[in-house]
């Protein structure tokens, strides 16, 4: 035996003691519980507000659309705030940052006043939590699971290496519902980026508040979801924080409850009317039916079958466009055939009209690179293209801020807005908003969810898009007519050949990775 051996063997043992600590705990003797009935929802003062809006209008969804950034945060405060029975909470995305906590913060207290509390994370994207989240955990009116959860907690991208068929599924949903009366959905995730609170990446965004027959459906989905075979609690993965810890995160909560952006956001909740408005009974909403689409909750094991995905459900709530459709896309990845199929519309005179992040805009230079390579081919068949233009007065104003260094591809690509919205109109009459973006991630690797309207006037809205907005804050996409490439036209008709507002490095990443074949992992 060499000299070294003794040490092989060590490592060996070693790597294999850690791999064998990376199994999952089992199942077994989690809590049962369901969101309200019917009849229990329709007994909490959310629950009657709502009846009696919705009593003149059988069969309707209510609907307010979320794009100012403050609204959308007050309106998940007061939620908490007014929720009487239950609250049931999912999403992608919980930042360790200011309104991350002032959320947290606000489902403890309706936790406090005897509100039961359900908080399901997808176990990717909350960061830096997991104290904060098994401190929630041990309030007994909180139960906190983590989807496709990461058993070695101390360096999750380990179980990219031992599990990565299971562990590059995410669960990409987005919900925030108050005693199964009214729901919120939509793109943000929970962070101050999506709420307009940092001074880096502003993500432009949508949700939409809903009352209504919708409602039910979102909270059933959430059971679904719940009780999957990929939600596991968090007391079986996380130890219950120590005496001293517990200290250190009431400390740092106080903290953050005093700061000047957290008296912001108080504010915002303060002055927002809406809730009051709708026990007064005259709260503005379109009123039109609604239908959730969502993927099966087996998806994020790979064992969903094609007619429980939410690309089948889509497709019959929504049909084939005839005569035009407006997509809004942050992180558009068409793919061959969905190229072969945008293209295919424009052919027969349906009017497609597309709006995405551009490179200087994205936050994620590799999926752009999974859609630069379409843009010939879409545009040649007449498909409209539009990238979001970021603006150069919040580029400036943060280059004035700091001196910043030269960033690595593949981090972020902007420092002013950000396009997170995911959202369609069909031929003016129907709508999607959701979490669903168009691309391949988004079909086949993650969960998703989104709510599909009867509605010209917020199909409307969306073409208002395409037509006032876009032009003033993007660069239309045009083939240039002697050489066949690619122009970037703004709104005052100026042109160039070359990506606007990028660097060398940013154009030439893009390029080495176009060829590549991680279209499916995009």
């Amino acid at each position: 035996m060499s000299p070294c051996a003794p040490g092989r063997w060590l490592l060996a043992l070693a790597l294999a003691a850690l791999l064998a600590g990376c199994s999952l705990p089992p199942l077994e003797g989690r809590s049962e519980s369901r969101a309200l009935s019917a009849a229990e929802a329709r007994e909490t003062p959310l629950g009657r507000a709502v009846g009696d809006l919705a009593a003149p209008r059988p069969g309707l969804t209510g609907v307010h659309t979320l794009e100012d950034p403050r609204e959308a945060f007050a309106a998940r405060v007061q939620m908490a705030q007014l929720a009487e029975r239950t609250l049931d909470v999912q999403y992608y995305i919980w930042r360790d940052d200011i309104t991350g906590h002032l959320l947290l913060e606000a489902l403890r207290a309706a936790a406090d006043r005897g509100v039961r509390v359900r908080l399901l994370l997808d176990d990717y994207g909350h960061a830096g939590l997991d104290a904060e989240l098994a401190a929630l955990d041990a309030h007994p009116d909180v139960e906190v699971r983590l989807f496709n959860p990461f058993p070695f907690r101390a360096f999750k991208p380990l179980g990219f290496i031992t599990d990565f068929s299971r562990a590059n599924r995410r669960m990409h949903n987005k919900s925030f519902t108050a005693d199964n009366a009214i729901t919120i959905l939509g793109g943000r995730n929970v962070g101050d980026e999506y709420f307009g609170a940092t001074d880096g990446v502003l993500f432009a965004d949508l949700d939409v508040l809903a009352m209504g027959p919708a409602v039910a459906q979102v909270s059933s989905a959430f059971d679904a979801y719940w009780v999957s075979a990929s939600s596991y609690p968090i007391a079986s993965l996380v130890a219950p924080p120590p005496a001293e810890v517990l200290a250190a995160i009431r400390q740092r909560t106080a903290l953050v409850e005093r700061s000047e952006p957290a008296a912001t956001y108080k504010q915002a909740v303060r002055e927002l009317p809406c809730y009051g408005s709708l026990v007064r009974k005259d709260y503005s909403l379109v009123w039109a039916p609604a239908h959730l689409v969502v993927d099966d909750p087996s998806k994020g094991l790979a064992l969903a079958q094609p007619e429980q995905l939410l690309l089948h459900h889509m497709a019959e709530a929504v049909g084939v466009p005839a005569r035009s459709l407006d997509l809004v896309s942050p992180y558009f990845v068409p793919t061959d055939a969905g190229t072969d199929y945008f293209a295919g519309l424009a052919r027969t005179g349906v009017r497609v009209r597309i709006l995405t992040n551009s490179l200087a805009a994205t936050d994620v230079l590799v999926v752009h690179s999974g859609y630069a390579r379409h843009r010939q081919p879409l545009l040649a068949a007449g498909v409209a293209l539009y990238e979001l233009r970021p603006d150069p007065r919040e580029q400036a104003a943060k280059a004035a801020r700091r001196d910043e260094g030269p960033r690595m591809p593949g981090g972020s690509g902007s420092s002013g807005s950000s396009l997170h919205a995911k959202t369609f109109g069909v031929d003016m009459e129907r709508v999607f908003v959701g979490s669903f973006n168009f691309d391949p991630r988004s079909a086949k690797l993650n969960t998703e969810l989104g709510l599909v309207i009867d509605s010209p006037e917020l199909a409307g809205a969306i073409a208002h898009v395409f037509e006032v907005r876009a032009p003033r804050s993007s660069w239309e996409l045009r083939l240039d007519p002697g050489s066949g490439g690619l122009r970037w036209v703004d709104g005052s008709g100026r042109s160039v050949a070359v990506e606007p507002m990028t660097s060398w490095w940013q154009r030439a990443a893009v390029r080495l990775l176009e060829p590549l074949p991680i279209d499916w992992m995009l």
